[in-house]
């Protein structure tokens, strides 16, 4: 049965550098299924996507791939998940991925894992969504974005009444207390000036 918590995970399709980054994504992967809750993601079973994955499945947890035809190959779709949807393009997989979320986290990752995280979080700038969005910062890999998003508040481009919620953690583990207790959160007692939570 499908959890009705669940979490997307934005990553790469790629291990990185570090291997911090392959064991951050194995330990979310494992945290969330001892959680209960599910995992929603690109759909590949290489990279930090792909451990991510086999993670929630090991625990016995809740996997939903989603992932356009044009890389079902490039990734190597991985088929062994609970659900697997395959998109017409980019758009529909992405709109798909929002619409079966409960709240999304980025691990590290290259243009796409920004990009995704980048509209997201545009979409609650917006106000179009509420759900909790994590950046999970491991080793410090997204600093420098965490330093141009300060840049832009300071040069008043994120201005008061555009800005959005984004916590920021330094540890697998701490995601999914993270996104449970934003959960907790009523869209009324969501701050609407909050700056960015570093944890």
């Amino acid at each position: 049965m499908s959890p009705s918590r669940k979490l997307c995970v934005y990553c790469g399709s790629g291990n990185g550098r570090n291997p911090a980054y392959l064991e951050a994504a194995r330990a979310l992967g494992t945290e969330m299924a001892k959680a209960g809750i599910g995992l929603v993601y690109g759909g590949g079973s290489v990279g930090l996507m792909g451990e991510t994955a086999r993670a929630v499945l090991d625990g016995g947890g809740h996997v939903t791939g989603i992932i356009p035809t044009f890389l079902a190959s490039r990734e190597r779709m991985l088929t062994n998940t609970n659900e697997l949807i395959v998109t017409n393009d980019m758009h529909e997989r992405k709109m798909t991925m929002f619409a079966r979320s409960s709240g999304f986290v980025a691990l590290p990752g290259g243009l796409g894992t920004l990009e995704e995280l980048a509209e997201i979080s545009t979409w609650a700038q917006l106000g179009q969504h509420r759900k909790p969005i994590i950046l999970c910062n491991i080793e410090g890999y997204w600093d420098p974005l965490v330093t141009l998003l300060d840049h832009m508040r300071a040069e008043k481009f994120i201005r008061e009444g555009m800005d959005f919620t984004m916590d920021v953690v330094k540890e697998a583990k701490d995601v999914v207390p993270a996104f449970e207790r934003r959960l907790k959160l009523s869209p009324e007692k969501v701050p609407q000036e909050i700056l960015i939570s570093k944890m």
